[in-house]
């Protein structure tokens, strides 16, 4: 690549610590086993991330169904707190509106360990389960998305505001990643091709 002239295209190398000591809640057990699922909507993972503006940061969360790597449900804000996951969380809800048990999973941040957080999903019949201290390979799913929305169209690229970066992400979000971008992991399809094959061999058999 060096003799050729050639860079491979690499995320950001520095930003805001996103590492927070767990919350009042405490940890809950990682529950994950692996990093595939059979079915939609039996595990959901969830993380943060920011983009650099010139107006400041921009953090992103997002939930992720583990059958498909589709984004279900995200939320950016100016500030990282409760409100920012806990909106993620709510819109995939919202959208999947699932009929059984759908095991969540995050790290250890206070966020993810608050007493709202637990109450929600509770109240939702979502099941948490979280990373064990120091192993970022139990959350690798989240962390690929991240990277492959910095890689892909983030790039080295800074924002002039946080409305331009919000408009840039939901663009890549809802308009390529979900509905083009293909996986090796989906048998070369995108997010919602994938998850729309399983439904339609579902009413064949």
């Amino acid at each position: 690549m060096k003799k050729e002239g050639l860079r491979s295209q690499t995320g950001y190398h520095r930003g805001p610590a996103l590492l927070w000591p767990p919350g009042r809640g405490g940890a809950a057990p990682p529950l994950l086993r692996q990093l595939t699922v059979d079915v939609p909507d039996k595990a959901w993972v969830t993380n943060i991330t920011y983009i650099r503006t010139h107006e400041g940061w921009l953090y992103l969360a997002v939930v992720l169904d583990l059958f498909s790597r589709q984004v279900i449900g995200w939320s950016m804000q100016s500030r990282i707190d409760r409100e920012l996951v806990l909106n993620a969380l709510l819109m995939a809800a919202w959208r999947r509106q699932p009929k059984q048990e759908v095991l969540v999973h995050s790290d250890q941040g206070s966020l993810f360990s608050s007493d709202d957080w637990q109450d929600f999903l509770k109240a939702h019949r979502l099941v948490p389960s979280m990373s064990r201290r120091g192993d970022c390979h139990d959350n690798a799913v989240a962390e690929s998305f991240f990277q492959l929305l910095k890689r892909e169209r983030i790039k080295r690229k800074t924002y002039h505001d946080r409305e331009e970066a919000r408009r840039d992400i939901f663009d890549y979000i809802e308009m390529f990643y979900n509905p083009k971008r293909r996986h090796g992991s989906a048998n070369g399809l995108s997010p919602v091709e994938f998850e729309k094959q399983y439904f339609q061999w579902l009413k064949s058999v």
